[in-house]
């Protein structure tokens, strides 16, 4: 059965409240058992991160199409794959479980659930990192849609495993996730100045991967 626009709402702000539920606790977790090993801290932010988006695009794929990606939503309805209408419900639920997520893993590691973050990450390697990983995570989900749909989990958990290491600013690739993480002065904060460079280097990777993969893969 098809689900409803309400279901498909509700699916995208759930999956993206535990997709930072598993960011900022793990980051929470790495920074208190890796001793001060940079290496080590990222490493367990990494992993639980892939693993998380592998799951929760198997469990909320076939309700609302698992985006959790205001930038996958944009792109989705530039493909005209979906409905404008519905690619801002989409972006307004991702961004208040984004949100909702953030302050449930302050509260699981007693922290206070209001905070901003200090966490400096500016300059134009940054900015430029967050275009190649958000244009990298569209190629990976139009180049699956185009030829590899059932692969479609375990690939963009294997990017962004693999982007949080090769991009100086550890992947983003979300503007959901960059706005929430502005609000955790923890290990996976950003700090509020650096947002919106992150999010117009999303959006302008998420414009390039959609044009591109159109003619690339033909669809």
């Amino acid at each position: 059965m098809k689900s409803t626009f309400a279901q498909r709402v509700v699916a995208e702000g759930l999956g993206t409240a535990f997709l930072l539920a598993a960011v900022i606790g793990s980051g929470i977790m790495a920074a208190k058992l890796s001793g001060g090993n940079a290496a080590l801290a990222l490493l367990c932010n990494t992993l639980p991160t892939g693993a998380i988006l592998a799951v929760l695009i198997l469990v909320f794929s076939p309700v609302s199409g698992a985006h959790f990606n205001p930038a996958v939503s944009f792109a989705f309805a530039l493909r005209r794959s979906l409905p404008w209408h519905e690619a801002a419900a989409y972006v307004g639920a991702q961004i208040i479980g984004g949100i909702a997520g953030v302050w449930a893993a302050h509260l699981m590691f007693d922290l206070p659930l209001w905070q901003l973050s200090l966490h400096v990450r500016t300059g134009m390697g940054q900015s430029f990192a967050e275009f190649i990983a958000t244009f990298g995570l569209l190629l990976t989900i139009f180049g699956c849609l185009a030829g590899a749909a059932d692969a479609m989990p375990y690939a963009v958990g294997l990017y962004i495993t693999a982007a949080y290491w090769f991009t100086s600013s550890t992947s983003f690739a979300n503007p959901a996730v960059t706005m929430a993480r502005a609000l955790s002065n923890t290990y996976a904060g950003i700090a509020p100045t650096g947002v919106p460079a992150f999010i117009a280097a999303q959006l302008v990777g998420a414009i390039a991967a959609t044009a591109l993969t159109r003619w690339l893969f033909l669809k």
